[in-house]
């Protein structure tokens, strides 16, 4: 009997996770309810408008944009706060953490794009496990496959490192 090189099967077990990563993602946003709370992470260009599509949906919603960089790209807006501190997703959980406490909110609906959003699920419902976490991802699309597949790629890896307890990666 041969012996299957340790290499092919940690390849194979990169790939095989890979697309079990890819299957478990989210592809549309859940049903929101009219007094919802929005948290939009910044780090790409789809992530706020599709987030400000979602607020307009909304007859008593707010929308808090977590992340580095927010203050310039956002119109003036009563509903709409903004938290530039956080540089990193593991610090966007800490920051919602922080607002879901402050307002007591029991549901919360989070936007970031498809290919980051099972890190981001993982690292909220770790962090906020009594809040209802509603996935709102937005698409990819119009963005060609090899950007994609790399995207995809460097996000699996990252929610590897996020499970082996690396949260800052």
């Amino acid at each position: 009997m041969k012996y299957i090189p340790v290499s092919l099967v940690l390849i194979f077990c990169f790939v095989f996770g890979g697309i079990m990563f890819k299957s478990m993602t989210p592809l549309r946003c859940q049903a929101l309810q009219q007094d919802d709370s929005i948290f939009v992470l910044t780090g790409d260009a789809r992530r706020i408008p599709y987030a400000l599509k979602k607020l307009d949906s909304l007859r008593y919603g707010n929308l808090y944009i977590i992340g580095a960089g927010a203050v310039t790209v956002i119109p003036n807006h009563t509903h709409i706060n903004v938290e530039s501190a956080s540089k990193s997703t593991y610090q966007n959980t800490l920051a919602i953490k922080k607002i879901v406490s402050e307002k007591n909110l029991d549901r919360i609906v989070v936007v970031t794009t498809e290919d980051h959003m099972n890190r981001t699920l993982y690292l909220l419902r770790t962090t906020l496990p009594d809040t209802d976490i509603i996935a709102c991802p937005a698409s990819l699309t119009g963005m060609p496959a090899s950007s994609r597949v790399q995207r995809w790629t460097i996000e699996y890896v990252k929610y590897i490192v996020t499970l082996l307890g690396i949260k800052e990666s």
